[in-house]
């Protein structure tokens, strides 16, 4: 089985940039996209005073904003945030889809408190374009807002019982920890959740459990049910045998 972890790598680095743009191929094609783009790079210019985007991105007046999709609120290291920013992120404020929509709206009715100065984004189209601009400086598969890449670590008793040959397998830790770096892309490998939920010192079974119930799609999330597709289940059980070791 280890023969084929050339051709899963490929896949997991394929999947990044293909999920990036998903939801935007859906909504209307390339071109549709490109426009959407094209407005969103225009209205950010009224940002550029104070923030900044790309590899050369730094903090200015306001953080930088690459990688912020999926990220908690207030919690971008190296940035000195507003109390206000902070206790938003502790309150569950993540920047997604809806977040980002409505702080851009109306930044101080979103965060009282905030030190952000800018009277808003009234047009939904304006917001609407803006954040797909900002998406595309957040690679990976949290760069999907619809649902959280990962189920939470109490999850509901719903998911389907996995075979017991299945849960059997024993995980092989170090091979897991060698396809672990592509899960770690996306979740903290200190186990921190930055808007995407930790899955270091899980149970090795409840690790299986939950991938297998992306497996057969029994969990809504499409981008982990096409990762939970890609692995074959010693492959799942190595990386939850690794994980359940990381603390």
């Amino acid at each position: 089985m280890r023969g084929s972890s050339g051709r899963r790598r490929g896949i997991w680095r394929t999947l990044g940039p293909v999920f990036a743009v998903a939801w935007l191929a859906s909504g209307g094609g390339a071109e549709a996209r490109d426009a959407l783009l094209e407005q969103g790079r225009k209205v950010f210019r009224q940002c550029q005073a104070c923030h900044q985007v790309g590899l050369e991105a730094k903090h200015r007046v306001g953080p930088y904003l690459n990688d912020i999709y999926g990220r908690r609120a207030g919690t971008l290291e190296g940035y000195n945030y507003s109390k206000a920013m902070v206790a938003a992120g502790q309150a569950g404020l993540v920047w997604d889809e809806a977040g980002l929509s409505a702080y851009l709206e109306d930044p101080k009715k979103a965060v009282p408190g905030t030190r952000m100065n800018y009277r808003g984004l009234r047009h939904a189209d304006d917001r609407r374009a803006l954040v797909a601009f900002i998406r595309q400086y957040s690679p990976g598969a949290a760069n999907i807002p619809e649902a959280p890449p990962t189920a939470p670590l109490v999850a509901p008793d719903e998911d389907p019982v996995v075979p017991d040959h299945v849960l059997a397998i024993p995980g092989d830790a170090a091979y897991g920890e060698y396809l672990s770096s592509e899960c770690v892309t996306c979740h903290q490998a200190d186990g921190a959740d930055k808007g995407i939920p930790s899955i270091t010192g899980w149970p090795a079974e409840r690790f299986v459990t939950v991938m297998h119930a992306y497996k057969v799609k029994a969990r809504d999330n499409e981008v982990m049910q096409l990762i939970a597709t890609s692995l074959a289940d010693d492959e799942i059980a190595a990386l939850g045998a690794y994980f359940e070791t990381v603390r």
